[in-house]
């Protein structure tokens, strides 16, 4: 399936990262910055198609979204199904450090979790097929081009998904606002899954049951949350120190 994906850091990363996507190019006649030339470059590498275009033809092709002066037709990032999340796990070289997303809705949210978990070494995000983000352009673009590198899964049972994960060997550790034991103070090293909740609402009752441990991000401030795609690096990056260490 092909969809419009568009803005500069975006179209930048798919060129670089799989071009093969990339069919079609259109880009603002009246831009003629480094940014623009960088990705004609890329573009002409990968004998991708340009097509100039004056800016009011990119706003219709995109009207909510900023398109920065570039658009793309691009074949959507491949999302792996349940069946498929087996021989993804048993493929890894290394123990699994996984990322699941209970019920994150926001595609914002999703992009800004893909691209942390790029930046932290994650093999997998899970996420329920019902009532949450998937990959829309939106989530591609905020992504920036980890939507074409971290293996999206969707589910249909998270509880039976996390407790296949167990079964497996894997540590569940979910967080959980009201937690008594910290992030710093839980152990991270070893075949892992961080569990991060829906924006507001947090874990659903059955997700924490399914957890080995809940831990909370100790919090100093006046502030009594934060949002979960930032809470999510947090968490991501304490295990990436750890599992480095």
């Amino acid at each position: 399936m092909s969809d419009y994906l568009y803005g500069l850091h975006a179209i930048q990363a798919v060129l670089e990262k799989a071009p093969e996507s990339v069919s079609e190019l259109w880009v603002d006649a009246g831009r003629h910055d480094k940014r623009i030339t960088r990705i004609l470059e890329l573009a002409s590498e990968a004998g991708v198609s340009v097509h100039s275009v004056a800016k009011k033809e990119l706003e219709t092709m995109v009207p909510d979204g900023r398109h920065q002066g570039v658009v793309a037709n691009a074949t959507a990032p491949r999302v792996y199904s349940e069946s498929e999340l087996g021989d993804l796990l048993e493929s890894l070289p290394e123990s699994p450090f996984l990322l699941i997303l209970d019920g994150v809705t926001d595609p914002h949210n999703l992009g800004a979790c893909l691209r942390s978990a790029d930046a932290a070494g994650v093999h997998a995000i899970i996420a329920p097929k019902d009532r949450a983000a998937s990959l829309t352009p939106v989530a591609i673009k905020v992504s920036s081009g980890a939507a074409q590198t971290v293996p999206f899964v969707q589910v249909t049972n998270l509880a039976r998904c996390l407790r296949d994960l167990k079964e497996r060997g894997i540590w569940l550790v979910g967080l959980d606002g009201h937690a008594e034991e910290t992030l710093f103070d839980r152990d991270l090293k070893g075949p892992l899954a961080i569990v991060m909740g829906a924006e507001g609402q947090g874990l659903r009752r059955l997700s924490k049951e399914h957890c080995d441990f809940l831990v909370k991000i100790p919090m100093v401030g006046s502030v009594e949350s934060l949002n979960v795609s930032v809470a999510t690096g947090i968490c991501l990056f304490e295990a990436l120190r750890q599992r480095n260490n």
